[in-house]
């Protein structure tokens, strides 16, 4: 390679690496239900659509929506609750409440803009309180606006290793620093959800201590080949039902 476009390549990856830091200090903003500082660089309304347009793909790859109306009503009944009792009442996001029919695989999730989806695997063991908890969590994610962040920081670090793939063969350090930093920010995504899931079931009126009961059913549910923290993206359920504790002390005050 000629000296001359060596450093064209260089500075061409330098170039790229400043845009993506530049862009990203740009897209900071207060998240006004958390305090906290994010950077997102998307707008609420295009979260709402992301949401839209995934949800019939995610149901789809957990068998569909589960097709007893009785159950989904009372999903429905618990998360309106929650929201229309709650900080979440007055957020731009239009929630709505899925019951899938995957009844082997103990999971809940949500897209951005409100799209919330629980199994019937871990609905069918739970209460109603339990069930408030678990909704509350996935309401959290939406409100904490976790989703738009991810995707923020996903698109900063593929810029960023496209400039050091051009400038050198640096791509793969830099997409393994990337994908650290997307983990340890997902233990504090669940952590902060908990946090304004027990907020959420206190303002509804639901015994926060059911979260607890949550965790422990999670757990149970994991068997005894739980992956370590630190191989994770969530917290450990003793360290999130210490958290858990900690936060039901500072809202019930």
């Amino acid at each position: 390679m000629r000296r001359s476009s060596w450093k064209f390549r260089i500075l061409l990856g330098v170039a790229i690496v400043l845009f993506a830091y530049v862009n990203r200090c740009s897209n900071k903003e207060e998240n006004p239900y958390t305090g906290r500082v994010q950077t997102i660089d998307m707008t609420t309304e295009e979260e709402i659509a992301i949401g839209l347009q995934s949800a019939p793909q995610m149901a789809r790859e957990f068998g569909g929506l589960f097709p007893d109306r009785r159950s989904q009503a009372l999903v429905d009944a618990v998360g309106n609750r929650l929201v229309q009792n709650s900080i979440a009442r007055d957020t731009p996001y239009k929630f709505e409440f899925h019951l899938l029919a995957d009844d082997r695989t103990v999971n809940a999730f949500a897209l951005p803009g409100g799209q919330i989806f629980i199994t019937q695997a871990l609905f069918s063991r739970l209460n109603e309180g339990q069930l408030a908890g678990v909704l509350g969590h996935e309401i959290g994610h939406v409100i904490g606006r976790h989703s738009a962040e991810r995707i923020a920081d996903s698109n900063f670090w593929k810029t960023v290793t496209v400039g050091a793939s051009v400038g050198a063969d640096m791509g793969g350090v830099v997409a393994g620093i990337g994908q650290q930093t997307l983990l340890n920010n997902g233990r504090g995504d669940e952590l902060e959800s908990d946090e304004l899931g027990v907020l959420l079931m206190i303002q509804a009126g639901y015994d926060p201590n059911e979260l607890i009961r949550v965790m422990e059913i999670l757990d149970e549910a994991s068997g005894p080949n739980r992956v370590p923290e630190f191989q994770s993206t969530h917290p450990s359920p003793e360290n999130r039902i210490e958290r858990i504790r900690a936060a039901i002390d500072k809202y019930s005050t």
